[in-house]
């Protein structure tokens, strides 16, 4: 089961409220958090773009390669550099300028139909303007969710890939904090239900025994 399993009912689990929200909520809770005080997202076709092939495995495949598809390794990319510019005329407003790395995984086969798989990146530079908290103890820092997939790519004699890439880059300013929650108390976890096929449900669920009848020579 999980707690979305309709075979399990608590009012201790996550899920909608119904009914009066106060009822149950029993303390106030500080949790630690990051707290999100701006974000945007921008979507980018780019075109042209070298795939530079590192740590290629299996080692040492035979050229040329045929290409089969790159994405993101995982969701944050690297902020290699950023200036954050204040705008006195817009309180609160800044203008921020980042230089992101993407790593991204390219898979395709060698000339010998042997697959394989390399490391690469993707850079991509951003100038947006972003609402940034006036200083405080708690630093702020600024965040890239990325992602980014390759459909096709042309191999190149130096080794590389040719290709457009379609980017996706969230940017977050976010602090940590400690937050004041209301709290309805801990989760009750239920418990885990094994995936199965079900093949001898229909056998199990007979009786044990043929069910007793009564019997009529008439």
């Amino acid at each position: 089961m999980s707690f979305f399993s309709s075979n399990f009912h608590s009012d201790k689990c996550p899920g909608t409220i119904s009914g009066n929200p106060l009822n149950g909520m029993c303390e106030k809770v500080c949790i630690q958090a990051q707290k999100i005080f701006d974000a945007c997202i921008k979507q980018i076709q780019l075109e042209n773009l070298t795939l530079t092939l590192t740590d290629p495995v299996p080692a040492n495949p035979t050229y040329p390669l045929t290409f089969i598809s790159a994405r993101s390794l995982s969701s944050m990319g690297d902020i290699t550099s950023m200036n954050v510019e204040r705008l006195g005329e817009k309180p609160g407003c800044a203008r921020v300028q980042a230089t992101i790395a993407i790593p991204v995984e390219v898979l395709y086969t060698d000339a010998n139909g042997v697959e394989g798989s390399a490391t690469s990146t993707i850079t991509v530079t951003q100038d947006v303007l972003l609402s940034v908290p006036a200083p405080s103890i708690m630093p702020y820092r600024i965040t890239a969710a990325t992602s980014a997939v390759c459909a096709q790519a042309t191999f190149n004699a130096d080794g590389t890939f040719t290709t457009n890439g379609c980017i996706t880059v969230i940017l977050k300013v976010v602090v940590d904090v400690q937050l004041l929650v209301p709290s309805y108390g801990y989760c009750a976890i239920p418990p885990a239900q094994d995936y199965s096929q079900e093949v001898c449900q229909g056998f199990f669920e007979l009786p044990l025994y043929p069910q007793q009848r009564n019997c009529s020579c008439q």
